[in-house]
């Protein structure tokens, strides 16, 4: 994925989902959403396990979010295995979202062109918050 591109997406969209967001404070899900929330970003948490976390409360999927809230989501970042992407992928495409963000270590090819197909921008295996400290401060 071209730097450009990652920048533009990270300076014009601002409504992040995060799928798999952990309440262990010591997880990378907890840590990078409450940076990216502490630069200004709305953050919408989505963890079946869990109902709030850091200040939000919690959704158990995507598709479980309000119509009026999700229609605003328009980043859907990813902390879960690589193979249970091609879910995510399908809500996060039947709720509007612009981009799938896959954090690091995560790909999955089939789910990223279905993706790409819908009209969706894919991100995979970067971290959000490691991009946004270089890119946009």
């Amino acid at each position: 994925m071209e730097t450009k591109v990652v920048e533009n997406i990270l300076a014009s969209f601002r409504h992040i989902a995060v799928v798999g967001l952990s309440a262990k404070a010591d997880r990378p899900s907890n840590g990078i959403a409450r940076a990216m929330k502490a630069q200004g970003y709305t953050i919408y948490p989505v963890n079946p396990g869990i109902e709030e976390v850091i200040g939000l409360r919690c959704y158990p999927s995507l598709s479980a979010i309000p119509p009026e809230i999700s229609k605003k989501i328009e980043i859907v970042n990813i902390f879960r295995k690589s193979t249970d992407v091609p879910p995510i992928v399908d809500e996060a495409i039947a709720i509007g979202a612009k981009v799938i963000w896959m954090q690091l270590g995560i790909t999955n090819e089939s789910a990223a062109n279905k993706a790409r197909n819908a009209g969706l921008i894919v991100i995979e295996n970067r971290c959000i918050a490691v991009d946004q400290r270089y890119l946009i401060q």
